[in-house]
């Protein structure tokens, strides 16, 4: 039974009901607060929860310190209610006195430093109506492993709740306690209560992403636990991303030139024009980048929200139609709109800040998409390439009160890990940046958090209605190489402060031909025991937008943390220039 606290729930009564219901949950864990506040009596209450289809999974829980007459009216109440269990807060080494209610069970909670006495003083009472309730958090918030557990007898255990960590509760997948692994060891020891979600209050999306993330970490788990494989809805197995196949912009005729100008500078080629559309493909490598410049339908309202921007991503995947089934089974929305003669209704769902994502596969017509919507353009001359080969990168920035929502949409959707967040100083602020990528490093994302709308992130989102991406990496073998060719095409790069590289040299014990030569083409380095980095970055183009050039060597995984400061000063410095002049 999967189930929510309604107190972390926004809205009176039965609009939490309603959501919870819509969701996908079974059950509720009825809050004290939300039964005092409800203008009726306990049997109305009752029918209100049923007639959304809700069960009680548990009432409660009464916080610490609740005294043996608090804990009589409470069971009370929940007998009225027809409810079998009620969740006590202890804090100390004795269990407080109650009445017992028949049908009625309680659970005590205990604190992680008295959890082991509870435990012990549950089991030796040996009474069925007195049992465990766990808290992830409090289990596993202080380093323990789940392993330590697996002698509990699991028929003691009434209620689970499912909080990530450690430094704060959070949603499961948004922190680093190994909730699949409790989760294994309390089955295996005979539990087969509830599963309830730990959450706090973030607005409209609370309970979706509650239950997304509450199903994810228990269908994880069930993988390899058949215990566990009843436990949440059946949905399909996460997506291996095997690549980004294309990203589209959403520009008028303005803005199209502008980036045109910018995509030619870096030796792109329009290669292919829409056989009915205003719609163009330029392409390097693998690289495709979509222009659309349509008036109508998503590309069209794309710009009419936010103005030029990227409004549509394409990722490759084993299997476009599973993937799109799991994220819907997960509470994601999917993308529909009518479909031209001759074109491809590609499976599609929505994305960060309403832009939508695109799912190619080989196992229909999806990857051949090119030669069946577009016909190949006149070219007047020979564009040689300047080595970029794919997409490296994307960077999505948003608020950062959104950034957990996005994070827990792509973990549990694909098959991708997560960072620890890096805190990442601009002139005017903290923005924080997390970075998720596929197994292979195939799909990499950025996820940058503006709290302050001083900084650059955070102007970038002021006045949008949602998230967007603000930049795109592009991979090379040789980056000196493709920075020559850039500078022929009439790039125009971002000019790095000349102390950066008195630094860097100092940093890494570079030799002088190399810190020349990275001075001379404006390239930030880094590098690790795994590898180097060196990141090229070109000027804003409309709306604060970005691209970069990016080379790996070795088996370098990060994104050059320690430049992103510069990056970041060197930016605000051209926009206060461009400002001024």
């Amino acid at each position: 039974m999967l189930t929510i606290p309604t107190h972390v729930v926004p809205g009176d009564l039965r609009e939490k009901l309603r959501v919870i219901a819509k969701c996908g949950f079974e059950a509720i864990d009825l809050s004290l607060t939300d039964v005092a506040q409800f203008d009726g009596d306990l049997p109305e209450l009752a029918d209100l929860i049923a007639d959304a289809g809700l069960a009680i999974a548990s009432v409660g829980p009464l916080q610490v310190g609740a005294t043996p007459n608090v804990i009589n009216a409470k069971l009370r109440i929940a007998k009225e209610l027809k409810a079998d269990l009620l969740v006590v807060a202890v804090a100390d080494t004795a269990l407080p006195d109650f009445e017992p209610q028949a049908g009625v069970r309680v659970a005590f909670q205990p604190t992680r430093i008295v959890e082991d006495v509870v435990t012990a003083m549950v089991t030796e009472r040996n009474d069925p109506q007195i049992g465990l309730a766990l808290n992830a958090f409090a289990v596993l918030g202080d380093g323990s492993r789940p392993a330590r557990l697996r002698d509990l007898d699991g028929a003691r255990v009434f209620h689970v709740a499912l909080w990530d960590g450690p430094q704060q509760p959070m949603l499961p997948g948004q922190g680093t306690l190994n909730l699949g692994g409790l989760a294994r060891v309390l089955v295996r020891a005979g539990y087969q209560g509830p599963w309830s979600v730990g959450a706090t209050p973030e607005g409209p999306d609370t309970v979706r992403n509650a239950y997304r993330s509450l199903v994810t970490a228990l269908s994880d788990a069930g993988m390899n636990e058949p215990l566990l494989r009843n436990a949440t809805p059946a949905l399909p197995a996460k997506v291996p991303a095997r690549g980004f196949e294309f990203i589209e912009f959403a520009v008028d005729a303005k803005t199209a030139a502008e980036l045109e100008r910018t995509l030619t500078a870096m030796a792109f080629r329009r290669e292919r024009k829409h056989l009915s559309k205003n719609v163009t493909l330029w392409r390097q490598g693998a690289a495709n980048i979509v222009i659309n410049q349509e008036g109508s339908g998503h590309a069209g309202q794309a710009f009419a929200d936010h103005g030029p921007c990227v409004c549509d991503m394409g990722l490759r995947v084993q299997d476009a139609a599973e993937t799109v089934a799991r994220a819907k089974a997960l509470g994601t929305q999917d993308f529909t709109q009518s479909v031209g003669l001759g074109e491809l209704d590609i499976p599609a769902i929505r994305g960060v800040g309403g832009s939508v994502i695109h799912f190619i596969d080989e196992q229909s017509d999806l990857h051949r998409v090119w030669d069946i919507e577009f016909e190949p353009v006149a070219r007047t001359q020979a564009v040689p390439p300047a080595g970029l080969r794919r997409i490296d990168h994307v960077a999505q920035t948003m608020r950062y009160d959104e950034m957990q929502s996005w994070l827990l949409y792509y973990l549990s959707t694909f098959q991708m890990s997560k960072t620890p967040i890096v805190n990442v100083a601009d002139p005017s602020g903290i923005v924080r940046s997390q970075a998720i990528e596929s197994p292979e490093g195939e799909v990499r994302l950025n996820l940058n958090g503006a709290a302050d709308a001083q900084t650059l992130a955070g102007s970038f989102v002021s006045g949008r209605p949602g998230a967007g991406v603000q930049h795109i990496a592009f991979q090379t073998d040789d980056i000196f190489e493709t920075s020559a060719q850039l500078e022929t095409a009439g790039f125009a790069r971002l000019a790095i402060p000349r102390n950066y590289y008195a630094d860097t040299q100092a940093a890494f014990g570079l030799d002088d031909a190399t810190t020349a030569a990275l001075q001379d083409h404006s390239i930030l380095y880094d590098q690790d025991e795994a590898g180097s980095y060196f990141q090229l970055y070109g000027q804003a183009i409309f709306d604060g937008f970005f691209f970069e050039v990016v080379q790996r060597k070795g088996r370098y995984a990060g994104y050059g943390a320690r430049n992103a400061p510069i990056r970041l000063a060197a930016q605000t410095q051209t926009r206060k220039l461009k400002g001024a002049a």
